[in-house]
């Protein structure tokens, strides 16, 4: 513990210590942004049955209308995030914004709309063409193709071998993107291929300078959070305090490696944010008791 907040851990790096003390000083300036798979709900063997922890809305509703806001920033469409993460016509939340396929869409939930740019041509193609690759490879026994709107994944979670079938399909999945102008971006036993020029960084980084934020604090678990946690760096350097969480995970060691504080998955996450929020409120009275 530090000195922060008894309900609060310490940040193991100098970083993320006066990213943490920038969000406390100005919470009111500060963007909370987080991952949703595996960092607000659960990694499951089904996509389609995730949920955000069943905490995670009540300290988000606490959180949210202390800073300036709270961004979800996800690989998922908007709007699935929002319905799997409960967020619509929620009080608390007004200030809760979902930026989906890594920014191409935003939710926002006080006009409770989403907001796209026009989608790639290639995933059309990519999207006809998988089936028939999975099956001339023979990889169609625990593997299953996620329609993500603007993207589409491969996952081998439910492979005999999972991490073999991972290995074997990620080549042949890249050239089938690279010949639709598209790329492929790695994460815990899925493949996802989407259009290049956009990433949870670029998404992160351009919400900060929209918003005009004074700090920032990102959480994440995979591979994909790998461009935020960049961004926050970036921004570091320019003179904005931040603070890395990763949702601990033994799959992805890269992203542990390069946090400030390690959480035990999405109810450390919750529980951390909780901490934060009565942090908030504490420091808030004091100062309106001197």
């Amino acid at each position: 513990m530090g000195s922060y907040s008894d309900a609060l851990p310490e940040p193991a790096t100098a970083a993320g210590r006066d990213g943490l003390t920038a969000i406390l000083d100005r919470p009111g300036d500060s963007v909370v942004a987080l991952d949703f798979d595996g960092t607000l709900a659960e990694i499951v063997s089904d996509p389609e049955q995730a949920r955000a922890h069943p905490a995670a809305v009540p300290v988000l509703a606490e959180l949210a209308p202390l800073v300036a806001s709270v961004a979800v920033v996800t690989g998922r469409p908007a709007g699935v995030a929002v319905r799997y993460g409960g967020f619509a016509g929620v009080a608390g939340l007004e200030h809760l914004v979902v930026l989906g396929h890594y920014g191409a869409e935003r939710w926002d939930a006080v006009s409770g709309t989403v907001h796209a740019q026009p989608e790639h041509p290639g995933v059309a193609a990519v999207r006809a063409e998988l089936p028939g690759l999975l099956d001339a490879m023979g990889a169609w026994q625990g593997t299953w193709i996620e329609e993500k709107g603007r993207a589409v994944a491969v996952h081998t979670r439910r492979a005999e071998d999972p991490q073999a079938a991972f290995e074997a399909l990620r080549g042949p999945i890249a050239d089938l993107a690279a010949r639709h102008g598209l790329i492929v971006e790695p994460g815990r036993l899925v493949l996802e291929v989407r259009p290049p020029g956009i990433d949870k960084g670029i998404a992160l980084a351009e919400y900060v300078r929209e918003t005009k934020a004074a700090a920032v604090v990102y959480a994440g678990d995979d591979l994909g959070d790998l461009a935020a946690f960049a961004a926050v760096d970036k921004l570091r350097s320019d003179g904005v305090p931040g603070l890395l969480l990763c949702s601990g995970s033994s799959e992805v060691p890269d992203l542990a490696e390069r946090a400030d504080l390690l959480l035990p998955g999405p109810a450390g996450v919750v529980g951390f944010l909780a901490g934060l929020a009565a942090a908030i409120k504490r420091r808030s009275q004091v100062v309106s008791d001197q």
